[in-house]
């Protein structure tokens, strides 16, 4: 394929990008919030569990190494 036809295309897809995101049902600012807020506190949670294996594992391999 040409580098000619390519160009050609690029505005045909961006209308077609344009159509398709006129179609997307965006969440509202309070969906946005608590969904936001539900990543965070999983996030922290994941974090506190791999902190505490890693330092729990670090510990049980130096006594083993002792």
């Amino acid at each position: 394929m040409g580098i000619v036809r390519v160009i050609k295309k690029i505005p045909i897809f961006l209308k077609e990008v344009r159509l398709e995101l006129k179609k997307v049902s965006w969440p509202g600012r309070e969906d946005l919030i608590s969904a936001s807020v539900l990543v965070i506190v999983v996030i922290s949670i994941l974090t506190l569990y791999i902190t505490i294996i890693d330092v729990g594992l670090s510990k049980l391999i130096e006594l083993f190494l002792k």
